[in-house]
């Protein structure tokens, strides 16, 4: 699949729309599937380039409605994104906090299963999820830190970008994005920009993460997947990595793709992983650390 094949993906309307904050790019979509539920959830956030010019929670709905087929209830996440207003660093990142805080809200009315809950994310998105799992390690001094959550320990990131420090370069390359844009500037009250939002740093944080890569991607390439993975592993995490034969960056997230029964496997075996792990925790204290 090619930018243009993806760009055309789409899919079923979301049971209901649900603001988290008053921008316009504060919400997300929920989809559940038929029956009584409670459903485990599959939290999706959409790539891009952290930008507004290459789709994102549209494009998202072809993976949410063959997810809901499967009796997977669905969180599609809209964020405001690095050209949007409040987008970038802290914006983004607390979008993320605010979307899952109201996910666990939605779980008190809704058939969810909040501890059956995998973050999946593509591309900028694959950053985001994978700094979801790692959100209770940031330091009490920074904005984004929080003293309660709903943890994510599973994560699928479909050729996530994660690693801001040791791939400014690719990131830059690949999506022509600049370290301010996503981790801000550097402050005598915060001299290390990756220290609150570089996944890579906030490990070992008991994650479960699966890095699915298409053999053929040239934004994230089978070796971003497979050095994240040795990273996550040497701090004492499970991860694992999945390359899709022929297959490209799109490839990735589309139901449709010949690639799709090796990612909906992952999405599937990660769910696996969460039974009974889940619940709404403290972050852990700097002691902890």
């Amino acid at each position: 699949m090619k930018l243009a094949d993806y760009m055309a993906l789409n899919g079923p309307a979301p049971t209901e729309h649900v603001a988290y904050g008053p921008a316009p790019s504060q919400y997300a979509e929920l989809f559940l599937p038929p029956g009584a539920g409670p459903f485990p959830v599959a939290v999706l956030v959409h790539g891009g380039c952290w930008t507004a010019g290459f789709g994102g929670i549209s494009q998202l709905r072809n993976m949410a409605g063959a997810l809901v087929k499967r009796g997977i209830a669905v969180w599609n996440v809209e964020y405001r994104r690095v050209d949007e207003a409040g987008g970038g660093y802290p914006g983004m990142y607390q979008d993320m906090h605010a979307a899952l805080d109201t996910l666990a809200a939605q779980g008190k009315v809704q058939p969810l299963d909040l501890e059956r809950v995998v973050a999946v994310g593509h591309s900028a998105g694959g950053q985001l999820v994978q700094w979801i799992a790692g959100r209770a390690r940031i330091p009490a001094a920074s904005p984004l830190h929080r003293t309660a959550m709903l943890p994510v320990r599973a994560v699928v990131s479909l050729g996530g970008l994660a690693d801001l420090r040791r791939e400014r370069e690719l990131i830059k390359t690949s999506c022509g994005r600049d370290t301010p844009e996503l981790a801000g500037l550097p402050s005598a009250r915060r001299p290390d920009v990756y220290a609150d939002t570089n996944a890579a740093e906030l490990m070992p944080n008991g994650s479960h993460t699966i890095l699915v890569t298409g053999e053929l991607d040239t934004i994230s390439p089978p070796r971003v997947a497979h050095d994240y993975a040795a990273r996550a592993r040497a701090a004492g995490d499970n991860a694992e990595v999945v390359i899709l034969p022929g297959a490209s960056h799109y490839d990735e997230v589309a139901a449709s793709s010949p690639s799709w029964p090796l990612v909906v496997a992952a999405i599937e075996r990660a769910l696996a992983s969460t039974a009974g792990k889940a619940e709404l925790k403290p972050a852990a204290s700097p002691a902890a650390r």
